[in-house]
């Protein structure tokens, strides 16, 4: 399944609810300590449910303060599915689909909203287009005997048996007056109490990478590849089939060495021989996953590779993404799967930054996959296309924008690094002042405006000294750094220069 959107509210920073639509690829940018982690991290929580691959639990100290103070100590955190499974099989043998039996909402998509009161104990629901008439709702909740109470002669079920045919033949004989409308339904109260466990088996593999990690050999910013490769691998249908086979055949041969163990010493005490059963686990109960706990990245000498530079471990990083991008571009029906990835420029040469942005983006062009990322890079954020990013702002509420063209007629990601980061550099000058040129817009915008001196270079070398408003001094200096004869703009100058014109094409 894809995730299509991420809705939080009361957690941490996140008070008011937001919802916060997911690409293939999405990087969020803003200043530090704006949220941008806390929307890697709610999907973390949600989708891992605080077990490996998943490194964040929730607690207490994730309810928002402010509403905390105002007596609402409960966190939510929901997402929005597509690519849904054909078939669900909801009831204990009811095989269904999610559309059929009115769990999906008003757009068609699977809706789970996850609360967590005081940060506790998640409680799971979902939040779908349902029947409100009295005469057919909540049938998701009730017994198949009390089902059958419901049915009339006038109902036509093909099979009483099964509680999905009963409820598609009661909701049938009422299609006319259904009452359609917004309803959460708690899965846990449903009839099939294991009914989020069944979707759960369709959930994507959530992966994430921090940036700021703990030295110890169990660091799983490197064994989390390995690790999360596992995981994969382990959901390859062949592969489990196989495995299961293995379990069952071994199953069999015990049970049988069992079997004759306790045939023997019946022969000898058969009242003992009567008190003893075998204990097998069933192939379903194994955790294949805990056979390869141990897998891990080791260097000369079997030092963990975490014991060495932080750039270097980012490298090994680095490359599992570039290995994944071309395995996972010629991979069919792969597991569904979300990268997350705080700050990869972290630690890392340019030339390897460049490198890893393009195999995040080729990651996200792959079938069934998708990055997230957080930055504080200016220079990764133009390797991106503007649909891959996402602004998270701060004001009255925290809001998650997706940044598009803006006070300038073509996309700008110089725009981009001055909303996000305050990024004042030439580059952007240069964008701004040449485009209220090419407007005719110029002697507009300097009429007004306090001059300052500064001296020409003439073309017979001799020199002349004119009054210009700062914007043109500093223009003059980016395109005449072979002028030594005027004092260099400070960086203040330059932040007011770009405020000034910002807001004067605004205006416009």
């Amino acid at each position: 399944m894809r995730v299509e959107k991420l809705i939080i509210s009361n957690f941490r920073s996140y008070k008011d609810e937001i919802t916060i639509e997911l690409n293939d690829l999405n990087v969020f940018v803003g200043p530090n300590d704006i949220g941008k982690s806390t929307i890697l991290e709610a999907l973390d929580i949600f989708l891992n449910e605080g077990k490996s691959p998943g490194i964040i639990k929730i607690d207490k100290e994730d309810v928002n303060k402010q509403a905390q103070e105002e007596g609402n100590t409960e966190i939510k955190i929901g997402v929005v599915f597509s690519n849904l499974p054909e078939a669900l099989t909801i009831d204990a043998t009811n095989p269904t689909t999610l559309e059929s039996e009115y769990l999906l909402n008003r757009e068609g998509k699977l809706e789970i909203i996850k609360k967590y009161p005081n940060g506790g104990k998640e409680k799971v629901f979902v939040k779908a287009y349902h029947p409100t008439n009295p005469e057919c709702s909540d049938l998701h909740l009730k017994k198949q005997t009390e089902l059958r109470r419901l049915l009339t002669d006038e109902m036509e079920c093909e099979d009483q048996t099964r509680n999905a045919a009963i409820r598609k033949a009661i909701w049938r004989f009422y299609e006319v007056d259904l009452r359609l409308d917004d309803v959460e339904i708690e899965l846990a109260k449903i009839d099939a109490k294991n009914t989020w466990d069944l979707l759960k088996a369709h959930l994507p593999v959530y992966a994430l990478f921090q940036s700021d990690r703990k030295n110890s050999d169990g660091d799983s910013e490197v064994q989390n590849p390995l690790k999360l490769a596992v995981q994969e691998i382990l959901k390859d249908q062949r592969l489990s089939q196989l495995l299961n086979e293995v379990a069952s055949e071994v199953e069999t041969k015990l049970q049988e060495v069992a079997a004759n163990t306790l045939e023997k010493l019946n022969e000898m005490n058969p009242e003992v021989a009567n008190t003893l059963n075998p204990v097998i686990p069933s192939p379903d109960s194994l955790k294949w996953v805990d056979v390869f706990k141990s897998v891990s990245i080791t260097g000369d000498e079997d030092i963990p590779i975490n014991k060495r530079g932080s750039g270097v471990k980012r490298l090994i990083l680095l490359n599992f993404f570039r290995a994944e991008a071309e395995r996972r571009k010629n991979e069919q029906n792969s597991t569904d799967i979300i990268y997350a990835i705080e700050e990869p420029e972290t630690s890392q040469h340019p030339r390897h930054q460049r490198k890893l942005i393009k195999a995040f983006r080729q990651l996200s062009e792959a079938e069934h996959t998708q990055v997230l990322m957080t930055t504080h890079s200016p220079a990764v954020v133009k390797l991106l296309e503007f649909n891959h990013i996402k602004l998270v702002t701060s004001g009255d509420a925290r809001a998650v924008v997706n940044v598009e063209q803006n006070e300038l007629p073509y996309p700008s990601l110089n725009e981009v690094n001055f909303l996000a980061f305050g990024e004042a550099d030439q580059e952007y000058h240069n964008e701004l002042y040449g485009f209220i040129e090419s407007e005719g817009l110029l002697n507009d915008f300097k009429t007004g405006k306090p001059t300052i001196p500064y001296t020409k270079i003439l073309r017979d070398d001799t020199t002349r000294e004119v009054q210009i408003i700062i914007s043109e001094y500093i223009r003059h200096q980016i395109h005449h750094p072979e002028n030594p004869h005027n004092e260099r703009y400070t960086d203040v100058q330059l932040q007011n220069s770009i405020t000034e014109m910002r807001t004067f094409i605004e205006g416009q």
